[in-house]
């Protein structure tokens, strides 16, 4: 006989969770990594920032292509950068699986999409917390992820912001109503006493670092999916 489920069991045991390395350990990220896995992590999140589209620099091609070694995890290579059509084939030699780019930045996106998937990469777009989620529907037929932030991106432990949880939904009905297979992320600000907010107002995949990174690394991941 089959055993019914709460509802809200039913939606949370589908999230995914995509810990970011920015407030791991860097003196020791393969153990870090570990520790995601042991919680059961789904993705591993990078967050690429050139100091320029954003204003704080941290890692590039080089550090990924070493810490692929430690996991089989899918790679997400957030690009927060001017010019990510350089570079695709650069993180894609350095072990990605996921390249998402922002809607942001100032060039052919079409192209740019293109280019990721030519490469073989899945591909994913970003919006920021004032960008509305209009600005994202012509692309959506050609990404397999939406990454809506919840704060600005440039730091790690910056406050969730609040406005974004209606575009999350807004997002989440449009892929249902259009009978997309894309899958929402949110990235920024999400804790163990919010995170039910973003789940509910949508959210495939949860992206945090500092709620992760802080304490059990393994537990923390563990808690966000029970």
């Amino acid at each position: 006989m089959a055993i019914s489920m709460p509802p809200s069991v039913m939606i949370l045991s589908k999230i995914k969770v995509a810990p970011s390395i920015l407030s791991a350990d860097f003196s020791n990220l393969c153990q870090a990594i570990r520790d995601c896995e042991r919680g059961n992590a789904d993705y591993i999140h990078l967050d690429v920032m050139d100091g320029h589209f954003v204003p704080n620099i941290t890692f590039g091609p080089v550090v990924i292509e070493s810490i692929r070694k430690c996991t089989k995890l899918p790679f997400d290579a957030h690009l927060m950068i001017e010019r990510p059509d350089k570079f695709i084939k650069s993180f894609m030699k350095a072990g990605v699986d996921i390249i998402t780019v922002h809607r942001e930045v100032d060039i052919d996106l079409n192209t740019l999409l293109k280019k990721i998937r030519n490469y073989g990469a899945e591909v994913g777009l970003a919006i920021n917390p004032d960008t509305p989620f209009e600005k994202a529907k012509e692309y959506m037929e050609k990404i397999d992820y939406l990454l809506v932030m919840s704060v600005y991106p440039g730091f790690a432990g910056q406050g969730f912001i609040d406005s974004v949880i209606p575009k999350i939904k807004e997002a989440k009905e449009y892929v249902e109503h259009e009978q997309l297979d894309v899958k929402i992320a949110v990235d920024g600000g999400i804790k163990h006493t919010n995170y039910k907010r973003v789940v509910n107002a949508g959210a495939d995949i949860i992206v945090a670092a500092s709620a992760i990174f802080k304490g059990d690394i393994a537990k923390n991941i563990s808690d966000f999916k029970k």
